[in-house]
């Protein structure tokens, strides 16, 4: 017997006994999973298919291990523009063992098993209620107290300002989005830089050996010295 299954967007045709790469899957080696939808069967007798899916069959799979698959280069480049670009990526994927195939009207022989942590988590909510009842004992305290806090919260330093970045050599919309996604935002913070910092942030922005031909240290401290007058 056959089954043709859909999980993480793309289909399988399986039979038991056989071992499949899939999307990921959340569980831990050893776990017996439903395998689903299925939207085909296929035996002997004949093939059914499912409109879309066979209502009662079912897919049992062992889940084997979880990992990433072999790195692969994703390369881009516009004509004329000077603009290359190369990144790696590994993607997650579960390896799966097909346990068993269970037809409409028939029962499992393999039971369903996972030992996620979901349970575990399920069970913190039921303090919640404790800090609750806690409550009203503070809240008996004197007003006077709440001011001191208020204090507090007014004493919280600002954020700085963000610094327009694209006003260093080399640096665009695109560019300036990667550094605020790296936590980036001021010139200071570019001017404080160490060798190890340069080097780093090279690798991650594709730009190695840029900045320092950029000279953006030394821009970055320029500028960062009229913002502050």
């Amino acid at each position: 017997m056959f089954a043709v299954i859909k999980t993480g967007g793309k289909q399988y045709r399986v039979a038991a006994g056989d071992e499949i790469r899939i999307e990921k899957l959340e569980g831990q080696p050893g776990d017996t999973l439903s395998l689903g939808p299925v939207l085909m069967l296929g035996s002997d007798d004949g093939v059914t298919v499912g409109s879309p899916v066979i209502d009662g069959a079912q897919v049992i799979g062992e889940l084997l291990d979880t990992n990433r698959a072999r790195k692969i280069i994703v390369f881009k480049k516009r004509r004329r523009q000077n603009y290359r670009r190369t990144q790696g990526h590994r993607q997650w994927g579960t390896v799966v063992r097909i346990a068993e195939i269970v037809a409409p009207g028939a029962k499992a022989k393999t039971a369903l098993k996972t030992t996620t942590a979901a349970p575990a988590e399920a069970a913190a909510p039921k303090a919640a209620p404790k800090a609750k009842a806690a409550a009203p004992k503070k809240a008996a305290a004197p007003k006077a107290e709440a001011k001191p806090a208020a204090a507090k919260k007014a004493a919280a330093p600002k954020k700085a300002a963000a610094d327009d970045l694209k006003v260093l050599s080399g640096v665009g919309p695109a560019l300036e989005k990667k550094l605020h996604a790296e936590g980036i935002t001021t010139f200071a913070q570019i001017a404080a830089w160490t060798p190890a910092d340069v080097e780093d942030f090279g690798e991650k922005l594709s730009f190695k050996g840029r900045i320092e031909r950029e000279g953006w240290i030394e821009q970055a401290k320029t500028l960062a010295q009229g913002t502050e007058g």
